[in-house]
């Protein structure tokens, strides 16, 4: 099964983002559980869409305003969700930030 770990952080993450993941990543691609991944420009750079009644409307910035902001995500092919925690634990951004872990909807695949 798919998941998406959501990597976030407050305004203090910044000074982690070059820290890199000490070997987190490497030895997870080896073993196949890795699909995609990797770090997101900051939410200042965003541009947030809603199309409301016909009319495009464009936000400067993400979608909320928030306390932690997604800095970064992977993919992982685990065999269930307890795999998956375990991972997204030992994720170093897990110390300093928060990590979300959600399911991926594949089409082919039972919900």
């Amino acid at each position: 099964m798919r998941y998406l770990l959501m990597i976030a952080g407050d305004e203090t993450a910044e000074a982690h983002q070059d820290d890199g993941c000490g070997g987190w990543g490497e030895d997870l691609a080896r073993r196949g559980k890795i699909l995609d991944g990797g770090g997101l420009r900051p939410p200042s750079e965003a541009t947030t869409i809603r199309v409301r009644d016909g009319e495009v409307l464009l936000t400067d910035g993400p979608f909320t305003e928030a306390k932690e902001q997604i800095g970064g995500y992977v993919v992982l092919d685990c065999d269930d969700l307890d795999e998956a925690l375990e991972i997204a634990a030992r994720h170093p951004a897990a110390t300093y930030g928060s990590i979300e872990v959600r399911p991926l909807l594949v089409p082919g695949e039972p919900a």
